[in-house]
């Protein structure tokens, strides 16, 4: 049975870590979701921030947006040249794809500094990336309402997941550059 654990160890530490990091992360944050609702900011802190950047994008991009807290669920409406056009809601604040992408991370960790280093530009980017995918995705649905399921469930959580794909090849090969050093 030792054998087979000293076998299989690097395995193990990566499922160890990921699901670690994973849990705690899921279960902080679900936490974070009971203590913020019916809060000063609806329907929690964080997506509240993301509608009202997602907002100022868009206005920025020439078009005329607002967003209302919805007086029924937990959601703010966002409105583009006075059409109603989305909900957003706590799903779309991308806190559980960052959860994801700093598990993996964790669970490939290196050194302390690095791997912070590494977390905190991810999350600043794909932070970035989803107010950049809700505002395009906002001004798209204004544009091509008749494309809605396509750019709502394929194309843009297809970007975001993508990109993210794209940070874990990088970290890997990353760690690739300095085990090969090392032999």
């Amino acid at each position: 049975m030792k054998a087979i654990f000293k076998k299989y160890k690097p395995v193990l530490r990566f499922v160890f870590l990921f699901l670690g990091a994973y849990i705690v992360l899921t279960a902080t944050y679900m936490i974070y979701l009971e203590l913020s609702t019916g809060g000063k900011y609806p329907p929690d802190p964080i997506t509240h921030l993301v509608a009202v950047q997602s907002n100022d994008l868009i206005n920025n991009l020439g078009y005329s947006a607002r967003i209302l807290a919805s007086a029924h669920e937990p959601t703010m409406e966002l409105y583009v040249n006075g059409k109603f056009l989305a909900r957003i809601i706590e799903g779309c604040n991308a806190v559980s794809i960052i959860i994801l992408f700093i598990s993996f991370i964790v669970a490939f960790s290196e050194s302390l500094k690095k791997t912070l280093l590494f977390i905190l530009a991810g999350v600043a980017l794909i932070y970035a990336v989803n107010i950049v995918r809700i505002a395009a995705l906002a001004v798209l649905l204004y544009k091509y309402p008749d494309r809605e399921e396509l750019l709502h469930s394929v194309v843009f959580p297809g970007l975001i997941y993508a990109m993210v794909f794209i940070l874990w090849m990088i970290w890997i090969r990353m760690l690739n550059k300095k085990t090969t050093k090392n032999v």
